[in-house]
């Protein structure tokens, strides 16, 4: 154990030597996280359709037909499922938002707008853009509803029916007022069950429905559980600077091992009385130490100055502690993917980039297609974002860190014993 602590301490102080090389550790990451974070904060026709939850409690034609022309559109993908369901869907962020849908929705007295609300969006607050977008959809389907009520004369002649009804029991409008609207109404629908069908569809092609029918009463909500702190748009940016603070030490740490095979230091280890589990062992502590003190850093800043929060501070210590085994297993496996720094430099940043890019560390993954969202889920760093997002804002609980955590291990674990078996082909 000795030997180990003592091999992991000298490339500690190698690495803390180089300057350059501390700037892609700390200050790059950090940098990354203030810009994204700059741009969130102040607010694609391949794009992969929204999972949009939608929970009917109207259980009406209208409500059925509402979320069938919600469906129609290719930038939505509509499933159904119930309330409790819907929010846990959101909230560990498989599903963009969901769509509750009130009784009373399609009634007349709702028709231009009423009192109460017929519509309850719940988002995640990481997609906010998206949030905005499906608000329009929403919109557009209402519309389309309303406008075939409208020019429909048996299902207009029903509506007034119903609405004529509602005044006759109605006991606070003013009498007068209540007999001048019946009898308006009455006499519309004689006139709708007397004019041609055909006639009014052909009419209503030309008509601009939002200048006279109000638009749906909706309430947004951010699903998240409670919490302790403010959120921001650095909550939401912050796991993807400890992402790249991450690939940054993985990087610098496989180059550390060729640089010590060209310089002979590697062949001087090798005589000295430990064995190569002493070496590999030492190589990935002191990856892993440095990965964890970074991340814990970059942590500590953010609270400090962003005030993020953390409300579980055994859970974020789990994402953290997951994230610095997945990324030192993969220092191992790029370390022996070629023989010179340039090579395994080359290699250990490009295959990062794809990582990060896949993952969702560069572009978010609302821009990808439907293809490269699937592919994202090969990518460890979409895994430690997501672990990182349950324990700082999307308030995880354990059962459903499982599995974000095992991947991560899994996926360190296997590159390691790669990486080193490799290594002892090659060294002996």
């Amino acid at each position: 154990m000795r030997s180990l602590l003592i091999i992991a301490m000298k490339d500690l102080r190698l690495l803390i030597r180089d300057r350059f090389g501390i700037f892609w550790v700390l200050a790059f990451p950090l940098m990354m996280a203030l810009f994204f974070g700059a741009i969130f904060s102040s607010g694609s026709e391949n794009r992969a359709a929204m999972r949009i939850i939608a929970v009917d409690k109207a259980s009406t034609a209208e409500s059925s037909q509402f979320i069938a022309q919600l469906d129609r559109s290719s930038a939505l993908d509509i499933q159904t499922s119930g309330e409790d369901s819907a929010r846990m869907l959101v909230r560990t962020g498989k599903a963009v938002a969901y769509i509750i849908i009130h009784p009373g929705f399609g009634s007349m007295e709702n028709m231009f707008g009423g009192s109460d609300t017929t519509l309850t969006i719940g988002m995640d607050p990481s997609r906010s853009a998206e949030v905005g977008y499906l608000q329009g959809l929403v919109m557009e389907a209402w519309f389309s509803l309303i406008q075939e009520r409208l020019f429909d004369p048996a299902r207009s002649q029903k509506y007034l029916t119903d609405f004529i009804d509602q005044l006759d029991n109605d006991t606070i409008m003013d009498k007068r007022q209540r007999s001048v609207l019946t009898d308006f109404l009455g006499d519309l629908r004689q006139f709708m069950g007397q004019v041609d069908s055909g006639a009014l569809a052909d009419t209503s092609a030309g008509v601009d429905e939002n200048r006279f029918v109000m638009g749906p009463r909706v309430r947004t909500e951010e699903v998240t559980r409670k919490r302790i702190g403010p959120r921001s748009s650095w909550e939401i940016t912050f796991p993807q600077a400890l992402m790249w603070a991450l690939i940054g030490c993985t990087a610098a740490f496989a180059i550390s091992i060729v640089t010590e095979k060209t310089r002979g230091t590697l062949i001087r280890l090798r005589l000295a009385p430990i064995t190569r589990v002493h070496l590999l062992g030492g190589k990935g502590l002191a990856c892993f130490l440095f990965s964890i003190t970074v991340c814990t850093g970059l942590l500590l800043f953010a609270k400090i100055v962003f005030g993020i929060s953390t409300p579980d501070l055994l859970m974020l210590a789990l994402a953290v502690l997951a994230c610095g085994v997945c990324f030192t297993g993969l220092m191992m496996l790029i370390s022996v993917l070629g023989k010179t720094e340039q090579a395994v430099g080359g290699a250990g940043w490009a295959i990062m980039l794809i990582l990060s890019m896949t993952g969702g560390g560069m572009v978010p993954l609302m821009f990808m297609p439907d293809w490269m969202v699937t592919l994202s889920h090969i990518s460890p760093v979409k895994w430690g974002i997501l672990a990182l997002e349950g324990a700082i804002w999307r308030g995880f609980n354990y059962d459903e860190m499982i599995l974000p955590l095992s991947i991560l291990c899994g996926v360190g674990i296997v590159s390691f014993a790669v990486g080193a078996v490799v290594f002892r082909r090659v060294h002996g």
